[in-house]
């Protein structure tokens, strides 16, 4: 079983159209949506959710009332500014604000009366699903919570458990776009990663950042230039960058009306026939395939 990651250095370079075309590209396989800070391969291939699970990802302080002295050894503390306090007859009410608490449970370990529970919150869920090319795990972080290199680890072993369960030839990952910890979670371990990225100038800069983290981990890398005719002249630095690092070069996408279409239709635009881009990813699909099999012979 092979685990493919796709990354980009930012979000909008066409990442999750690359990886729905894959998965209809390479028959049944086993799929997971890494990005759960704004997952949306579920738009383009309609998952039907077998499976819903709570993700617990941190911690959440709460002060029980008829325990707290009023005190304010809390709000001393706190250096969140998450703990307010409210006259109340002769007291002082102290409440936590989960938005802002940051778990970092200091005011659970020295307050007094021992009045405030950390318990673990619920900072999303994760789903598995069955696809029309095969199952997929995917999560939704919730709403400014954190912990999403966590999540995202979370998502990958249950994709990877499925994978080997089923003994599918291929794990495609859709993996966060930058350079943060959900990034390096969606990375470690896996077989290759291939960036996509955009023939502009921000897109070259973005490259050569997500290029260094691969070089990092010492992982087999390739590149595929999106929306490539654009901008010829800084496609080719970009390619050029590449070769520098050692990063194949897998294809060229041409821009082309029909990827917006299919995202609106909810399918992989490999499965629009004439369109110039399906032709150019069922390219790079194969030369990615090529490689990686020229890589294990050699």
């Amino acid at each position: 079983m092979r685990e493919v990651v796709v990354i980009s250095g930012k979000g909008g370079t066409g990442k999750t159209s690359l990886v729905a075309s894959f998965a209809a590209l390479a028959g049944r396989s086993v799929l997971a949506d890494c990005d759960v800070d704004a997952a949306d391969l579920h738009l383009v291939l309609k998952p039907r959710v077998l499976k819903e699970e709570l993700f617990y990802g941190g911690k959440t302080a709460s002060i029980r009332q008829e325990a707290c002295s009023g005190c304010g050894r809390c709000a001393e503390l706190c250096r969140f500014g998450a703990v307010s306090g409210a006259r109340s007859g002769e007291k002082t009410v102290f409440a936590i604000d989960p938005i802002a608490c940051e778990g970092c449970g200091v005011c659970s370990y020295f307050c007094p009366e021992k009045a405030v529970d950390f318990l673990p919150s619920v900072n999303g869920r994760w789903f598995i699903s069955e696809t029309a090319y095969g199952p997929m795990v995917h999560a939704r972080l919730g709403i400014a919570e954190e912990n999403s290199g966590k999540l995202v680890t979370t998502v990958r072993s249950r994709a990877r458990e499925i994978a080997e369960n089923e003994g599918v030839s291929w794990l495609i990952v859709d993996g966060p776009p930058g350079l943060g910890c959900p990034v390096i979670a969606s990375l470690t371990g896996a077989d290759c990663a291939v960036i996509v990225a955009e023939p502009t100038v921000a897109g070259q800069h973005d490259f050569e950042r997500v290029a260094e983290l691969t070089k990092f981990f010492d992982l087999k890398t390739f590149l595929c230039v999106n929306k490539c005719d654009l901008n010829e002249v800084v496609g080719a630095e970009i390619k050029g960058k590449a070769r520098e690092l050692g990063i194949a070069f897998l294809g060229g996408v041409r821009y082309d009306d029909a990827v917006s279409e299919a995202q609106i239709m909810g399918v992989p635009v490999v499965t629009q026939k004439n369109s110039p881009a399906a032709q150019d990813i069922e390219r790079v699909w194969g030369n990615l395939i090529m490689s990686l099999k020229n890589s294990t012979e050699n």
